[in-house]
């Protein structure tokens, strides 16, 4: 692996950040879980978040989002946000199709044509591998499967800060591959990309890592080749 600043706190940024988050804290039950995170996401990069189970990665990951409001700190994002979660588990009854779920990352898009949003659309799902099941249910698909087209859905939505929370949890190497280059062309096109991952590889590719442990940064650096 690269090697990385090893001081905690934010490193230097790459540019003027899309994303700044400043001694953000959280707490459940009265008990703090994340502790004066800083964080800056830049524009054409990919962060990946790393840490062990439990240490605050997916807390800090909803708050960046905004679907949780920290306890103490400021969060400002400048741009429109794209969130992508796991939800390995899908009710029977719904009666979602892969091009369904895809389609939804593109509302709220008014400048997009709907001849455009249907363009956006199959281009995300052939990003990912899903070209030919457009109309499959997403009960029919596999788990890997399933988070593929989340990660489409999030790709279609063509936003300035992408956030992903263990998008290559479940898939084979193959599809890895394909989540770490559809990663890197979101970065290609300006966007900035936070990856929470456990992969080796994907942190390896990543611009910049933030470790987390017990709900702080213990490292926080631009890889060698960038520094």
């Amino acid at each position: 692996m690269s090697v990385l600043s090893t001081r905690p706190g934010p490193a230097r940024p790459l540019r003027d950040p899309r994303l700044r988050a400043r001694d953000v804290c959280f707490a459940y039950d009265g008990a703090d879980v994340v502790h004066a995170v800083s964080v800056e996401l830049a524009p054409g990069t990919v962060t990946a978040l790393c840490g062990e189970n439990g240490s605050g990665k997916s807390t800090l990951v909803e708050l960046l989002a905004g679907v949780k409001r920290p306890r103490a700190g400021t969060i400002v994002r400048g741009g429109s946000l794209a969130l992508v979660v796991q939800r390995p588990d899908v009710p029977d009854a719904l009666p979602l199709t892969v091009d369904d779920v895809v389609r939804m990352g593109t509302w709220g898009s008014p400048r997009r044509s709907r001849a455009r949003r249907r363009r956006d659309v199959a281009a995300a799902i052939a990003r990912v591998g899903l070209a030919g099941m457009e109309h499959r249910r997403l009960v029919e698909l596999s788990g890997g499967q399933r988070q593929r087209a989340l990660l489409a859905q999030g790709l279609a939505r063509g936003a300035d800060i992408l956030i992903l929370d263990e998008p290559a949890a479940g898939l084979d190497a193959a599809s890895r591959d394909r989540v770490r280059v559809a990663l890197a062309d979101e970065a290609e096109r300006g966007v900035a990309v936070l990856c929470v991952t456990h992969d080796d590889d994907a942190i390896d590719a990543a611009d910049r890592v933030i470790r987390l442990e017990n709900g702080m940064i213990v490292t926080d650096g631009v890889q060698a080749a960038l520094a």
